[in-house]
């Protein structure tokens, strides 16, 4: 039987191909498309029927145990004969020694029999292993390495070419444990809490469905867990075994930090918590409250648990807060309490603002550079103080003096929950008392640098002892120099004089001063009110120079981006309108709420897009401008009308502006393009504006600077009585 226009016979074909592919196929060419594949390899033989000697190997024992379609399946029907393909006969099926799958009859079940069926046709399972490594054997297609089309074949072992169910099970196993161990390496492994490490599973679930049929529970506001809450909590624990907590406000968003604080403060266990619920636990051998105040006994009991916990930074920073008073017990944070600053007294006999001396050739003030940086470092630090009240604060001042001697900054909680708390009113009440530098103050934390004229207490002591040693110096050198009186005897007794007073210098001027007369004095002011006034012209006249050369700079900024305008001319055969239908729309102009405003930038290509948008669904515009001259508006309203097309209705004032109303006309057509490109963009209308009114700024300027240098040549004869060499560069300008 021929195969379309081809004189070979199918049994001298290279591989024989089973009766499916012939009957599914349409057309010679796709038959030929799925041989082509299968008959390039040159290393095979081209006979058709096997030889008996044939031996299979075994690796290749899988495609004879592969089972064989099944011919009952139904998912693949028997194609219909025929009649320029005819069914084959059934012995046509097996070769002469029934070892070889030649053809079938129904289709594969599925894409793995179809591949075995394509294996078997091509006689692969009879070759030896001089023949698998052929360059064009199946040795070479398992060993191919599809990454890239320009790398190299790997070189595998012999078990890379083993299928699945050829590989020993000690390999997969190997295999399947490493897999293992890269998934819980990436896998972040969430640490177990307390209350998993000290109970039971079963009693953890008991104490969970206790916690789900509680109906009350205590409400734990934005000042955290406050003595009040926890009263309530010892409450509930009485009565029952678990109590339910409710954050609201900070805590609620960092239900972490809410875990550690409830454990820390009541002694309890967290059992369960879902978003900003948590059940805790009392404990088993829970006994109440302690009869100490939790203020007293807290902070003991929180450093011994911690002392092993803590780093040096944390264990240094504790030290550093150890004697500057009482702990805020109450913290909502976690870490190292900060001091109670509302527990410091108010008041200190005989406070004074500290001394400052700043060091010689050292700048006063941060530079924005350093303070961004004092900025930056301060967010991470924790907090020193706790602060609630806003006056009274000088307790505060004395411990932000001592900590400023081993710190830079200090930084200041406000606490939360407290009424009338004002940041505002705390940072300035700290800065008159301490002299310090405000770095950050807002809502939650207030931030101060000790400044760079600071001196510690113990050095602003020995600083001020030896002014007061200087002042006394001072005081017996003017002693002395009393005692040390010349005493001028002229016939009687005269009245000492002082030495070094004004009386002394006045004595002297008399005896050995030059007398001047009064012309020579009057003659003296008029000089100098000649030199005065000749270095006022040269200011002035430097000023008129620089505003000229900033009036050039603008014009030509103008003239650069007004190239790109190019207004459109009036239209000779422009459509008209009688006066009935002006007044018509002129009223309803009027009326229309909508409208388009004309900023500062004037009129660019935006603003013609959104006329013709607004021409889109009603027949008139409503332009308001906020230009106060008519005449500008005027020039305006006919270059809108030029670009846009429109009937210019009537210009009217109104409170907000003159307003603008335009007919699109009966005849309207929508452009194809409604934004122009002979305008300026919405940009460059922009940089137009800020050029025009930098002109018009600079041409006024000149103008006042000119009629101010000539009244100074008019009042003063400067141009008359000036020297060559007083006028310098002035004799050249002209105004």
């Amino acid at each position: 039987m021929a195969l379309g226009n081809s004189t070979a016979k199918l049994s001298e074909l290279p591989l024989s191909v089973g009766t499916s592919y012939l009957c599914t196929t349409a057309s010679h060419s796709y038959q030929l498309s799925i041989l082509r594949p299968f008959c390039v390899s040159a290393n095979y033989p081209t006979h058709s029927q096997p030889k008996p000697s044939d031996k299979v190997t075994s690796s290749d024992t899988w495609l004879t145990k592969w089972p064989p379609a099944n011919p009952n399946s139904s998912r693949f029907p028997n194609p219909k004969p025929s009649p320029r393909f005819p069914q084959p006969a059934a012995d046509d099926l097996f070769d002469s020694d029934n070892s070889h799958f030649l053809r079938n009859d129904n289709n594969p079940c599925n894409a793995i029999d179809r591949v075995v069926l394509r294996l078997r046709n091509l006689r692969l399972a009879s070759y030896n292993d001089d023949n698998m490594e052929a360059p064009g054997g199946l040795s070479r297609l398992l060993r191919r390495d599809w990454v890239r089309s320009d790398t190299a074949l790997a070189e595998d072992e012999a078990n890379d070419m083993l299928l699945p169910w050829d590989r020993d099970e000690g390999e997969d196993e190997k295999e399947a444990v490493e897999v293992e161990n890269k998934v819980m390496q990436k896998r972040k492994v969430k640490p177990p809490t307390l209350a998993e490490l000290t109970l039971e599973e079963e009693e953890q679930a008991r104490l969970r469905r206790l916690g789900m049929q509680l109906k009350e529970k205590v409400n734990v506001a934005k000042a955290g867990l406050t003595q009040a809450v926890l009263d309530k909590i010892h409450d509930q624990w009485r009565k029952k075994e678990v109590v339910r907590l409710k954050f609201h406000e900070l805590l609620a968003r960092d239900m972490k930090t809410a875990h550690e604080i409830v454990e820390r403060r009541t002694r309890g266990l967290v059992i369960w918590r879902s978003g900003s619920v948590m059940l805790v636990f009392r404990g088993k051998n829970y006994e109440g409250p302690t009869p100490a105040s939790l203020e007293r006994s807290e902070p003991v009991m929180m450093n011994q648990e911690q002392l092993a916990n803590m780093t040096p930074e944390e264990e240094e920073f504790d030290r550093m807060l150890g004697g500057l008073g009482p702990r805020f017990v109450e913290w909502w944070g976690t870490g190292i309490l900060p001091i109670d600053a509302d527990l410091l007294p108010p008041a200190v006999p005989g406070y004074k603002t500290p001394l400052r001396l700043l060091p010689t050739g050292m700048p006063p003030r941060l530079t924005d550079a350093e303070l961004t940086n004092m900025r930056k470092l301060s967010k991470a630090l924790p907090c020193h103080f706790a602060l609630g009240r806003n006056r009274n604060l000088q307790g505060l001042a004395v411990a932000i003096l001592k900590l400023w001697e081993k710190s830079l900054v200090v930084k200041i909680a406000v606490k939360r929950g407290i009424l009338n708390t004002n940041n505002e009113l705390m940072a300035g009440e700290l800065k008159k008392l301490t002299g310090g530098t405000l770095l950050i103050r807002n809502k939650y934390f207030i931030v101060i640098y000790r400044g760079k004229d600071f001196v510690p207490t113990s050095v602003a002591a020995v600083l001020a002892e030896r002014q007061e040693m200087t002042k006394q110096v001072v005081d017996d050198e003017e002693k002395a120099r009393h005692r040390a009186i010349d005493v001028t005897q002229s016939g009687t007794d005269e009245a000492t004089t002082q030495a070094g007073s004004l009386a002394e210098f006045y004595e002297a001027q008399t005896r050995w001063g030059k007398d001047i007369s009064a012309e020579e004095r009057e003659k003296m002011i008029k000089e100098s009110a000649k030199a005065k006034n000749v270095k006022l012209f040269r200011k002035v006249e430097r000023k008129l120079v620089l505003a000229k050369t900033k009036k050039i700079r603008a014009e030509n900024l103008l003239s650069k981006v007004e190239a790109s305008l190019v207004p459109a001319d009036p239209d000779c055969d422009q459509e008209t309108i009688s006066e009935e239908e002006r007044a018509m729309f002129r009223r309803v102009g009027l009326i229309m709420k909508p409208y388009l405003p004309l900023g500062i930038r004037g009129v660019f290509d935006g603003v013609i897009e959104n006329m013709h948008l607004h021409w889109r669904h009603r027949e008139l515009v409503k332009l308001i401008t906020k230009q106060k001259t008519f005449a500008f508006v005027e020039d305006t309203a006919r270059l809108l009308e030029y670009e846009s097309g429109g009937i210019l209705v009537s210009i009217d004032r109104l409170p907000k502006g003159f307003c603008l109303i335009y007919y699109r006309g009966k005849n309207y057509r929508r452009p194809v393009t409604i934004k122009p490109r002979n305008l300026l963009t919405k940009a460059k209308a922009l940089k137009r504006s800020i050029a025009m009114q930098r002109h018009e700024a600079l041409s006024k300027h000149i103008t006042e600077l000119g009629r101010k240098i000539e009244e100074m040549k008019e009042e003063l004869g400067l141009s008359h009585d000036l020297e060559p060499e007083d006028r310098g560069g002035i004799g050249t300008l002209t105004v």
